[in-house]
């Protein structure tokens, strides 16, 4: 019966053998052995046997096989596994070589096979692919890079390396290795955001904006390596390493064991270096864009991989938006090393980059590339209204009454000039500076925090708290490498927007000569710690400052304003608000005031003649993007007529007045006025500025720089006084210092009355004394009433 029963085993084990080739490489039971004898070989097959086995062992003809009993249980999944990998990579393979563009009229080209061959030539060896061309060409491979594209990149970038080889053959002598080929992808799906990345997008793709904020330098990775052992000198070659931040843990133990010889000891393996392949990589440092931080929230920061040709492609301040792999790595060595380790299974994640889209423009790209053609028709109607200048005034900060002609100064500052690059290398900026100085209660702040909300870009600091190094750069030092690196500040991530800072006049000195660069030249340059660069920022600057007595005192005229004229000349236009008492006006502005108070929370759409916010920061948006006016010929000529009109009514006032204007009519006045009026054309979505907008530019200078250097309440501020002046003041130093010795003390009240006595006037005395207090020469003591000389 035994015999029996085993004959039967065996013939029903041959006809499961024949029917399912995945258990033809199991061995056979070993109570079901034949004799010695009469065992096969196993390259010799039985003829009924399937052919597909034949093939494999074609396919992988110098590979042994290895013959193995599994305890498990047949797997007949490895083979499935890799017959699907070659399906998969010959499909990559077809759509590299057969994707076109064009049609058949107009003539196609092979997109991929061109661009291989192209980059192959020029010694490029990468290629970026559209996943929206792969899955109108194979639905199923775009969804398989989506789903683990861990795995299948490797594949694409092999089907690369194959369609490279035929499309570049016969290639020259010294250059018949194949380089391997880099696979980048870029894609027009919409991005996510760093927040809505979970566990559950784990080695998946996924697309992100932000803004980058710091670089590592790019160092080298190993992709495969060799390893020998210490005790019997054993080299293990061609190991591969998993690409990304994961690193390759050595085994512990030499699983050479040889007769005669002691046993290795524990991690006996080390590293050969010089059989190592390397490629280059870098980390950097992305923080989400400003506008997706959600109100009083700390912006959110990725670490990204790239390697290869990613390398170098990008510098801190860049606004980038990134295709990578989301991907986890083990977090920091945990410090005791103690049974109670918790952090077994937790990992860190960093994203694999595999693509990369620089913004180059930076100015609101992120508002662009959601635009339909619908939303350009409204926009292009919008522009085209003959009012379109004054509702855009009218829509900025609605809830602020009066200040007409700040708001169409700010409408002009949000659309900026043209920016203007010269053939011999120079730029000329094209943003408007903006300066309001005035009382309190003048609704400043509300402004800048209006243009805040409502430039595509926008970034609010305050005066007080905010330092030189948070304006422009810091040079830190990063835990990780303990190496020096480089962190734009507000400017600098405010590149191709606006930066609004509050409290301009409470800013320290030293920290406000940092902006000085960033305001006329829009570049910041560092030099620290060993890091010499520079960093753009093509922004626009809106302050608000107050007066030195807090409020604006007309008596005193230019004392109140403490600024430098170096500052005070970049700013194209000067505001000043004054809170003047005014019945009608009040009434009005009550009216206004009450008004906004009651219908606070029941009025939510916008009102007749006015754009909404969301609206007006599109249209601004698409505004700089798309248009970039110059002056028309006729209007140019009008300007000029008018600019030495200018000059000559200065001249004119200056002789009636018998001493020098206090605003000089400067070339940089003159720019000024030509960027107002390309952004008034850029308003319309015109290529020219007529002369209308000439003639408004010129209004609005005229109102504000011009008002405030005329009312005299800006003279003596650009250091322009007459030599006459300067001449009286400094005799009168001379005399105060002849006068009393440093560490004396002298009654304030008598000094006057000497020099009143010697025929000086009283403002040049006050003006000296005020000038020496504010250089820190003498001090006030004994409530004001006597000065004591300190040096």
């Amino acid at each position: 019966l035994g015999a029996k029963l085993q004959r039967a085993e065996r013939s029903g084990f041959r006809q499961r053998e024949r029917e399912s080739p995945a258990l033809a490489h199991t061995r056979r039971p070993p109570h079901t052995r034949r004799s010695p004898h009469a065992r096969r070989p196993p390259h010799i097959r039985r003829p009924d046997q399937p052919s597909v086995l034949r093939l494999r062992t074609m396919s992988g003809f110098d590979d042994p096989g290895v013959y193995y009993s599994d305890s498990f249980g047949p797997d007949p999944q490895t083979d499935d596994g890799q017959l699907l990998r070659t399906q998969i990579k010959k499909r990559m393979r077809e759509f590299l070589r057969q994707y076109r563009v064009g049609s058949d009229r107009s003539g196609f080209t092979f997109k991929y096979r061109d661009e291989l061959k192209r980059h192959y030539n020029l010694g490029e060896y990468w290629i970026e692919v559209s996943l929206e061309d792969m899955s109108s060409f194979d639905e199923d491979l775009a969804d398989y890079l989506l789903k683990q594209p861990s795995e299948h990149l490797p594949l694409l970038e092999e089907a690369a390396q194959e369609v490279a080889d035929e499309v570049t053959r016969p290639r020259p002598a010294g250059d018949e290795i194949l380089q391997d080929i880099q696979v980048m992808l870029h894609s027009d799906a919409n991005y996510a955001n760093i927040r809505s990345l979970k566990s559950d997008q784990v080695s998946r793709l996924v697309k992100i904006p932000g803004i980058v904020i710091s670089a590592s330098a790019v160092r080298a990775k190993a992709t495969r390596i060799a390893i020998e052992c210490r005790g019997c000198r054993n080299i293990m070659n061609n190991i591969t390493v998993r690409p990304g931040l994961e690193g390759y843990t050595l085994p512990r133990k030499c699983n050479t064991e040889q007769a005669g010889r002691p046993k290795c000891p524990m991690d006996p393996y080390f590293i050969i270096p010089d059989k190592c392949k390397c490629v280059d990589f870098q980390t950097l440092k992305l923080q989400e864009t400003p506008d997706a931080v959600p109100h009083g929230e700390m912006p959110r920061h990725m670490q990204l991989y790239c390697d290869r040709y990613l390398c170098d492609k990008i510098v801190p301040g860049n606004r980038v938006t990134i295709m990578g792999i989301y991907s986890i790595r083990k977090s920091g060595g945990t410090t005791n090393k103690g049974r109670d380790r918790v952090g077994v299974g937790i990992r860190g994640s960093y994203i694999r980059v595999v693509g990369i889209q620089v913004d180059t423009e930076g100015t609101g790209h992120g508002l662009i590339g959601t635009m339909s053609p619908q939303d350009e028709e409204e926009f292009r109607h919008l522009a085209a209204m003959p009012n379109i200048y004054e509702v855009i005034a009218k829509s900025i900060a609605p809830s602020i009454y009066g200040s007409a002609d700040i708001k169409k100064a700010i409408g002009c500052l949000l659309f900026g000039g043209s920016r203007k690059r010269l053939p011999d290398g120079l730029t000329r900026r094209g943003d408007i500076n903006l300066l309001m100085l005035g009382d309190p209660g003048t609704a400043k702040s509300q402004l800048l925090k209006f243009v805040e909300r409502c430039s595509p870009i926008g970034v609010y600091t305050s005066g007080k708290g905010s330092s030189a190094a948070g304006l422009t750069a810091s040079v830190m030092r990063d835990p990780a490498t303990r190496n020096f690196v480089m962190e734009g500040g507000a400017m600098v991530l405010a590149d191709g927007g606006v930066v609004c800072i509050d409290e301009f006049d409470k800013m320290r000195e030293d920290d406000r000569v940092a902006i000085h660069e960033a305001m006329e030249q829009q570049t910041i340059s560092i030099a620290k710690a060993g890091i010499t660069t520079t960093l753009n920022s093509r922004c626009s600057v809106l302050a608000a400052a107050n007066s030195v007595f807090g409020r604006w005192d007309d008596t005193k005229g230019e004392e109140n304003i403490d600024f430098m004229p170096t500052i005070l000349s970049r700013f194209d236009m000067i505001f000043i608000v004054k809170d003047e008492h005014n019945q009608e006006r009040d009434m009005v502005l009550a009216k206004h005031v009450m008004n906004v108070h009651l219908s606070a929370l029941t009025q939510t759409h916008a009102v007749e003649g006015e754009i909404e916010l969301n609206k007006l920061k599109r249209f601004i948006a698409y505004c700089r993007s798309k248009c970039g006016p110059r002056l028309s010929a006729e209007a140019a000529e009008k300007l000029k007529n008018k600019y030495i009109l200018m000059r000559s009514g200065a001249r004119e006032h200056e002789r009636e007045r018998d001493h020098s204007s206090s605003i000089p009519i400067t070339v940089r006045q003159l720019e000024a006025i030509i960027r107002a009026s390309e952004s008034l054309a850029k308003m319309k979505l015109q290529p020219f500025a007529s002369e209308r907008d000439v003639e408004e530019g010129l209004r609005l200078f005229q109102v504000s720089t011009l008002d405030a250097a005329m009312s005299g309440s800006l003279a003596g501020v650009e250091g322009f006084t007459t030599s006459e002046d300067q001449e009286m003041l400094s005799r009168v130093e001379k005399q105060l210092k002849r006068r009393f010795a440093i560490g004396s003390q002298v009654s304030e009240h008598s000094i006057v009355q000497d020099f009143l006595k010697q025929k000086y006037p009283e403002h040049a005395i006050y003006r000296v004394l005020q000038l020496m207090m504010r250089r820190g020469e003498i001090q006030h003591r004994m409530q004001r009433k006597v000065l004591y000389r300190i040096k």
